[in-house]
């Protein structure tokens, strides 16, 4: 009970540095995404049905407070999940190096996700150099900030219910 009390205050904190902090004092392709790091969390460490569930619900939170396509970041983050999910029973999860190169794949796998999904449902155009262009920085500000946060989130043993 409280470890799951304790993830829920970290995405809460999320949040709120995601939605208030990091864009008064950072520019776009130097925001971390918080929720996709839990995401990935979630998929080297949740049961299927809590983890997809709550990766989901962290896609659309995101979808919601940023005002892009509803649905896209939910899609790409259970898409995020279920792939780490099956990842993780082959791999060890108990090491932080592999939590951070988990995060930092999981930022280019989105932005491809997102790159497809906008590729076939849209048809804004630039979007396409805006997502490649902050591909970079992005990855590598996500990868120093789940390191930071893989500190926070006790790694020891795997969630129940897997």
């Amino acid at each position: 009970m409280f470890r799951y009390l304790n993830i829920l205050v970290l995405v809460i904190a999320a949040v709120f540095l995601q939605t208030i902090i990091f864009p008064a004092y950072l520019a776009e392709p130097f925001r971390p995404g918080i929720l996709l790091i839990f995401t990935v969390y979630l998929g080297f460490r949740a049961g299927i049905r809590a983890g997809a569930c709550s990766s989901f619900l962290l896609g659309l939170l995101q979808d919601a407070l940023s005002g892009i396509y509803f649905g896209l970041n939910g899609f790409s983050f259970l898409l995020v999940f279920l792939l780490y999910h099956e990842a993780s029973e082959r791999l060890y999860t108990g090491s932080r190096t592999l939590m951070v190169l988990g995060a930092l794949l999981a930022t280019v796998l989105t932005a491809f996700v997102h790159l497809l999904l906008l590729l076939i449902f849209s048809a804004s155009e630039g979007v396409y150099a805006s997502i490649l262009g902050a591909l970079l920085p992005q990855c590598m500000v996500n990868a120093l900030v789940s390191g930071l946060i893989f500190r926070l989130i006790p790694l020891a043993a795997a969630e129940e219910g897997t």
